[in-house]
């Protein structure tokens, strides 16, 4: 009983270490980041890439309201995978951020500054008693000095970068795909289809327009920029990745286009 107490004592206290090192709700959080649907972000040569599976659970539900991509700043874009309501405070504290940058330096933050600001205030939810970590991860992309650079955040607080990552679940199959399928030097635009193609994995190989959100920053126009629903339509549409229902429904738009 006594071995039982002490296990629930390491279970339930965020501060306290286990015999073993761990902090086991820093790890349960990690578990509610892969019971998320999956966002992937890519790197490319000219820009970066950040795309979001954002399935419906009901028809009712308008997709507009579900939010898994989020402009940061002009030149930053976050994906989020977990906890949406952890995810809106974390970005809440990242914009605020990148305006404290722009007021006090005159200048954008850069990505790699703003991506530790956010992993150093969800790091203090690790030591905290009377709190719980923030059950979210992010990948926060976006052009700094007209260099594309990507990163992901941890719930512990510790700050990755990356070419190609993914978050959310599938997150091993997602990864081996992208280590597989992702080449240097490719464009923002062959990312797009990268991402989709990624995405796809853990969707049967089909994906809804309405169901899938991708962003982009590129070098040249270092802007944040959601890609409109029928460029992502027309996307799937090329690389085979629309459900049976919607394939049969672009054939039949295109023969009655052909008619008139």
């Amino acid at each position: 009983m006594q071995g039982q107490s002490q296990q629930q004592a390491y279970d339930r206290g965020i501060t306290i270490f286990s015999p073993d090192g761990r902090l086991y709700q820093v790890e349960y959080a990690r578990e509610a980041v892969k019971r998320g649907t999956a966002s992937v972000g890519i790197r490319a040569e000219d820009g970066v890439v950040l795309a979001a599976d954002k399935r419906a659970r009901s028809p009712l539900m308008e997709p507009e309201s579900i939010e898994k991509l989020h402009k940061a700043d002009d030149h930053v874009g976050v994906a989020s995978a977990g906890h949406v309501a952890d995810a809106r405070q974390l970005i809440d504290f990242a914009r605020r951020q990148a305006q404290i940058n722009q007021l006090r330096y005159g200048e954008p933050v850069g990505i790699e500054t703003l991506t530790k600001n956010i992993t150093d205030h969800i790091q203090q939810y690790t030591q905290v008693g009377g709190a719980r970590p923030f059950g979210v991860a992010l990948i926060v992309g976006g052009v700094e000095n007209g260099e594309p650079r990507l990163f992901e955040t941890d719930p512990s607080g510790t700050p990755y970068e990356w070419q190609a990552l993914s978050i959310g679940s599938d997150r091993s199959d997602l990864r081996d795909y992208l280590e597989e399928e992702y080449e240097e030097g490719i464009s923002t635009d062959e990312a797009v289809g990268l991402a989709l193609d990624t995405l796809a994995q853990s969707n049967d190989g089909e994906l809804s327009p309405d169901g899938v959100g991708v962003a982009t920053i590129t070098v040249d126009d270092p802007q944040y920029s959601e890609r409109p629903a029928d460029e992502i339509e027309a996307i799937l549409d090329e690389r085979d990745l629309l459900p049976a229902d919607e394939d049969e429904e672009a054939a039949d738009d295109d023969a009655t286009d052909g008619e008139e």
